[in-house]
């Protein structure tokens, strides 16, 4: 059985998905599952397309050090017990910089140019590399495609790409990319299945998890995003600030005689709705909360997520639907309805049971903006540009 991996690498965790290339070449989702704790308490669990357990096994830290000794056990169990022949593997790169605008086949010299986006992408980036040098360097016959989640947003004009800094520090790179681009490309794409009146009209995508950011959309297109340079940018996240003056980082700096890299750390890991909490990163948690900073913390997110609305609504020179996805946009009834009535102003109106049912069309007859719940699919949209690339 031929087969397609696509793999999402963190700092201590690998998730997963493995698709079977079926005749006229189909794609049927087979398993998924996720590697974490690695390096610290290592633990495997793989389902099925029918969500049966095939595998749940806790590891020795020292069986699991690092991403490639991860890898190389899912693939030995790959081969071993599901008897399957990798073909390839699809890989979520989340910076491309300037240059990558559609997914590519990787090597040794595009690794090499993908590692000066690395500050730019701390968490992720050195992570997403890592795997894929690993394969590189035991299975050079694997063809491995790298999907970015910024080449999504290279549509964007020269007026939404640019800060207000001298021209020869976008020549150089700094310029505004916006990220979760493969989470917009599957989403935009599935509207002309689910509502596609909408498909081709001014669209506001909001991909609501840890990580958080939303996408104007007209006519299918990226036009503007919440998150610019980097990853920190735009809407408050679990861990992440959020749009942030530039005047507060140096002040950290000068100030508070912060090192770069502490004041990285702090940016990455300690923000967000843990930072404004004090309590956890995670929504579910701080709405089962008693504590009054996380519930500032909520209304916080739910209020820069209506002003960002206005922005792209603006960008957009108006908006017809807005869209949620990801982990708490797919799962958060009560989220979903605070985002709602902050958009009363557009004309929003929320049916309640729709919104409880965790229905396609969550807004009333009446509501002048549509609103639409869409789960979105990153590894299906990976493993659509993998299987693209493959040779014929």
């Amino acid at each position: 059985m031929d087969v397609l991996l696509v793999v999402n690498a963190g700092s201590s965790s690998l998730k997963f998905q493995v698709f079977e290339l079926k005749a006229g070449r189909q794609l049927h989702r087979l398993l998924k599952g996720q590697v974490e704790g690695i390096g610290s308490k290592p633990h495997l669990r793989i389902v099925d397309d029918k969500r049966e357990v095939l595998l749940n096994r806790t590891y020795e830290a020292s069986a699991l050090p690092d991403l490639p000794s991860a890898i190389d056990e899912l693939g030995g169990w790959l081969r071993n017990t599901m008897k399957v022949n990798l073909v390839a593997v699809g890989h979520r790169v989340v910076h491309g910089g300037p240059d990558f605008a559609a997914p590519v086949i990787a090597d040794a010299s595009i690794l090499a140019r993908l590692e000066a986006y690395i500050p730019l992408a701390p968490l992720h980036q050195p992570h997403n590399l890592a795997v894929v040098r690993s394969i590189l360097a035991r299975r050079a016959d694997v063809v491995q495609v790298l999907c970015f989640d910024t080449a999504f947003h290279r549509s964007h004009d020269a007026l939404a790409d640019h800060y207000g800094l001298p021209e020869a520090l976008y020549d150089e790179g700094v310029r505004r990319y916006g990220f979760h681009g493969l989470s917009y490309e599957y989403v935009a794409g599935r509207l002309r299945d689910v509502a596609p009146e909408l498909a081709d009209g001014r669209v506001i995508i909001a991909h609501l998890g840890s990580g958080a950011s939303m996408c104007a959309i007209a006519g299918g297109r990226s036009v503007e995003s919440t998150m610019g340079f980097s990853a920190l940018d735009g809407l408050p996240m679990g861990t992440r600030p959020g749009q942030l003056d530039p005047g507060a980082v140096l002040y950290l700096i000068g100030q508070k005689k912060m090192s770069v890299e502490q004041v990285q750390n702090l940016l990455y890991r300690d923000c967000g709705l843990k930072g404004l909490s004090g309590v956890s990163n995670d929504v579910r948690e701080l709405e089962s909360s008693g504590e009054p900073r996380a519930a500032f913390a909520l209304e916080y997110f739910v209020y820069r997520i209506g002003l960002h609305v206005g922005m792209l609504a603006a960008a957009l020179g108006g908006v017809d639907a807005l869209v949620f996805t990801a982990g708490i946009g797919e799962n958060s009834p009560t989220m979903r309805a605070r985002i709602t009535r902050k958009l009363e102003w557009l004309g929003a109106k929320l049916d309640a049971a729709a919104n409880e049912q965790h229905q396609t069309v969550i807004s009333s007859a009446e509501s002048r903006l549509k609103v639409l719940v869409v789960p979105t699919d990153e590894e299906l949209i990976i493993a659509r540009h993998a299987l693209a690339l493959l040779p014929r």
